[in-house]
């Protein structure tokens, strides 16, 4: 995953991560500059929105970054490795592009400014729920090393992906298209999903696990 192309490894992953989160918001606004006279959605109040969700989720996590960096992210990678995590995440670009640029046509089940309310609410306490979980993490393994079962974590054992989860759910129920639904398929069930269950696997060898796991949800309480 580290080693695409193979050669030596140049960069730290959390360069090329923190390049398209906080890119994103001046990629965003771009767009709807570019297509503003071409597209009556670039500049429609969804597309702001957007705009505001999106682009300050990217500003959020350089500053948690700056304060809590996640020790996964500070591997050394090649080139041809980082190219490729490059092409990924430019991928959830594409969600703002398909608004912005018209090709999305959403028809919201709800009124405009209920939905509009449901996806920044989404998106509000997912990423409160996932800089709360990697804040606990980080100063806790700091300290101690050993399973968390307290705070973020006490029912639920993945608090961070739940909260991923919840803030690109959030942007693709903003765009009303199958593209970003895909991609999230692809990444939740393909990355996600593995991570966790290599996690558990990991976390498996402390005593307290089984209690841990018996009185806890695996992603969502009462659901899964």
């Amino acid at each position: 995953m580290h080693d695409l192309l193979g050669g030596p490894r140049v960069l730290k992953f959390a360069w090329v991560i923190n390049t398209q989160k906080a890119g994103t918001f001046f990629f965003l606004g771009f767009l709807m500059w570019w297509y503003a006279g071409k597209s009556a959605t670039a500049t429609a109040p969804a597309a702001w929105i957007y705009l505001a969700m999106h682009g300050s989720y990217g500003i959020a996590w350089i500053i948690k970054d700056l304060a809590f960096p996640d020790p996964n992210w500070q591997v050394r990678i090649t080139w041809g490795s980082a190219l490729a995590d490059a092409l990924g995440l430019g991928l959830y670009w594409s969600f703002g592009w398909l608004l912005i640029s018209g090709v999305a046509q959403p028809h919201y089940p709800l009124p405009d400014p209920a939905w509009f309310c449901l996806c920044v609410s989404l998106c509000l306490i997912g990423s409160v729920i996932m800089i709360a979980a990697d804040a606990q993490k980080y100063f806790t393994l700091r300290v101690k090393r050993g399973l968390i079962t307290d705070g973020m974590h006490k029912y639920v054992r993945h608090p961070n992906y739940l909260g991923e989860m919840m803030i690109y759910g959030s942007f693709a129920l903003m765009v009303g298209h199958w593209l970003p639904w895909a991609w999230l398929a692809y990444v939740w069930l393909g990355l996600f999903a593995v991570n966790m269950a290599m996690k558990e696997a990991s976390l498996s060898r402390y005593l307290e696990w089984a209690a841990y796991k018996q009185r806890s949800w695996w992603l969502l309480p009462f659901v899964l």
